[in-house]
Formats: structure tokens, sequence, C-alpha cells
């Protein structure tokens, strides 16, 4: 097939190249020389990027409307983006899984470090949940799925647009499904052993987080005979993790009464409803609630929201982390384990470990920071994008 011809775009004479060219995903608007021409350009269409020299840079994907004014899609200035070269991306990515996973349960595309820009694909056995979060994987959200499926051999594909840089992109929040038929009840996903029930029609971003994977198992190796909080629980990631190590018993804290069904519903599929406990209510007041019973555990998980899911919020989500682990601190017995996490980009491994270790000082406890954790291998990272390093987990023993 022959190379389309692409309009070309361009960098302003102060822009660096050097980031593009060493393997930044992204070029912000202010970086790119706008006029009446490059502004009508359609979001989610292609162009060539060039340096400011009129050197090709690279192959990219456009949104006027978008502070990311370009993604990279290929260094290729003879790509052509169609079927077959999603087929191939697909199953590139595809291998790496299969390779890591015996269970067809995982992130199958992670964006930027899968080639993918802006595009999350969610396995749940022969369901895919499709997060077209970019104009022109929107754009071309029926391809995206027929390439899914095809690769994959998966019956039905999800379109989720609950993402929230979907709005950043000026793109819609309708649900749709590309390919088969809705599941009409939650799905069981087997993962370290545990049960967890997805909801990926209508649950949390895509029904299920496998982000945690490896900090679930590095949970377990603590909780055999434990008694374990987990603080928001979602579906009881490190709850059910925990029961199905041996804990003794486990408590699910979340302000989701629909999440804390679904956990129990895992519960009573894996056979430890008896030792597992709900409690639905908002987190830093159920946590000093607990300190006022006299609740003690032997391991407490946090595993909130992102505080910080921006620079401008990052001061404030900070103080959040700190808190949290002040309250957290105050319910671990002597010689027992606090586990925080954070799924903020903008908060680093830094800022992040020194607000808990922060907030543990405040509670009068000293910590010793046995792990520290990060997403699991179906989560890659961009070593030149910050944001897909993004989840952050520190175990710390209690003296």
């Amino acid at each position: 097939m022959t190379a389309p011809s692409f309009p070309v775009i361009r960098l302003k004479p102060k822009a660096n190249p050097r980031p593009v060219r060493f393997g930044a995903p992204w070029v912000y608007a202010d970086d790119i020389v706008t006029d009446r021409r490059t502004k009508a350009l359609e979001p989610g269409s292609f162009a060539h990027l060039e340096d400011a020299n009129r050197t090709y840079l690279a192959t990219v994907t456009v949104n006027p409307a978008s502070k990311i004014f370009a993604r990279v899609m290929a260094r290729d200035a003879d790509v052509v983006i169609d079927a077959d070269w999603i087929e191939a991306r697909v199953a590139a990515a595809l291998a790496h899984r299969e390779r890591l996973y015996d269970t067809p349960f995982y992130r199958l595309i992670h964006a930027e470090a899968d080639g993918f820009p802006g595009v999350i694909v969610d396995r749940f056995g022969d369901t895919l949940v499709l997060q077209p979060n970019a104009a022109w994987a929107d754009a071309m959200a029926d391809s995206l799925a027929a390439a899914l499926a095809k690769v994959s051999g998966c019956t039905t594909v999800l379109k989720n647009a609950s993402g929230r840089t979907r709005s950043l992109e000026g793109l819609d929040d309708v649900d749709t499904v590309l390919i088969g038929q809705a599941p009409t009840a939650p799905l069981q996903v087997p993962m370290n052993g545990a049960t967890y029930m997805a909801d990926v029609t209508g649950g949390q971003k895509t029904g299920l987080f496998f982000d945690q994977r490896p900090n679930h198992a590095f949970v377990q190796r603590l909780s055999d005979g434990a008694d374990v909080l987990d603080v928001f629980s979602h579906v009881g990631g490190f709850s059910l993790a925990a029961l199905a190590a041996g804990a003794r018993s486990a408590t699910a804290v979340d302000g989701s009464a629909a999440a804390l069904e679904l956990a129990d519903q895992g519960a009573q599929a894996m056979g430890v409803a008896d030792r597992y406990t709900t409690r639905k209510g908002d987190a830093f007041d159920t946590l000093a609630a607990l300190q006022s019973e006299g609740a003690q555990f032997d391991v407490v998980v946090c595993d909130p929201p992102a505080f910080a899911p921006s620079k401008s919020a990052l001061d404030r989500g900070l103080r959040a982390y700190d808190r949290v682990a002040r309250l957290a601190s105050l319910l671990v017995k002597p010689g027992g384990y606090l586990v925080l996490c954070s799924c903020s980009h903008a908060a680093d491994l830094d800022a992040f470990r020194a607000a808990c270790t922060r907030g543990i000082g405040k509670a009068g406890r000293v910590g010793q920071l046995i792990y520290t954790g990060f997403a699991g291998a179906d989560h890659p990272q961009l070593p030149s994008l910050a944001e897909s390093g993004y989840l952050k987990a520190l175990a710390y023993r209690l003296t």
C-alpha cells in the first residue's frame, strides 16, 4: 500500500526536539507552530512532525482541541496506520502477556507503552474492555475492536468511555458494545488464588484493577494467620488476596455499596465469607472510628484513589497521603505491617514516600520500609513518560 501524504506540523524554534527524538510520546500545544491550517486539522487525524529546521521527527496523531497537540504513532515517515498496523501491535502486546500469565485476565494494551497512544484495553477471559482516551482511538474504535477480537480470539469488545482524560480530548462519555454482547452479570476473575467479581459494564474504570497484582502477592506473604484491614478496598483487592493466603480475618472498607457487594460475592465464591467483613463509609471517618473502638490489625492496607491527579493538586494530595498514613498507623499492632499505595502520577515516589513517612511519625510510630512495589508487568512503563509509572506501593513494619 502506498504511504499516505500527511500534512506537516512543526515545532516552534525555541522548542527542544530532543525529547521526541529520544522517545517522548507527546508534544504539547505550546510547543507547536499553530496557525489557521494547523488549528483546522481534524482531531484524531495524522500528520508528520518536524523540528524547526524542517527535519522529520515522527508520524503523529493530532488534536488541536487538546493541550496534548500531538501524540507519536510511529517513527517512520512511510508508515501506513491501517488494520495490519493495528493487528501487528496488538499481537506484540498479546505475546508479552501470554508469556507472563497462564490465565486470560490482564491489561492487554497499556497506552503509549504498548504503542497505542491513549488506549487502554483490559482482558477478562473472552471479554475485552476498550478505553479509547484519545481522539484518534475514538475515531478508529471499530477498527481497534476488530483487530483486538481477531488477534486475541475474544468474542466481546466493550467500549468504556469513563476515562477522565476523554473530556480533555473533547470526547463523549457514552459506553457502547462494539462486538458481541455485554455480560449480564459480574465476571469472575481469578488472581493470586483469590476470586474477584468484575462489573465490566457499570463498575469503576474497566471493572477491576489488574495493576496491583504483584502488590497483592506481597501482602499475601504477610497475611497467613493475620487480621487484615483493607481500606479503599474497591471490590476487595487486598482483603480477598489476604484471605486466599490464610488470613484469620479481613475487613474491607469502601464508600461504594456496589463495590462492597461485589467484594462479598467474591468472598462467597472463594468460600471465605465467614472470615470476611465489609464496612461502608468514608475512609477517613472509618479509620478514626476504628481507632475509637480500639481495633487493631496485623496488616493494614490503604489503596486510595488518586489524591494528586495533577500538579495543581499535588500539595493537597500529599497532605491527604500524610493523613491516611497517620490514621492507619494507629490501627497497626506493634510489629505489624502498614501498606500504603498511590496511583497519582503527579506525586512521584520520593514525594509519596516522604508524605507517608511523615504521617507515620505524626502517629508516634517508627516504621521500617521493607518493600517498594509498582504496577505489574502487564502495565509496562515508558521510560520517557513519567506518567506511565503512576502506581507506587510502600510496605512498612511498624514498631
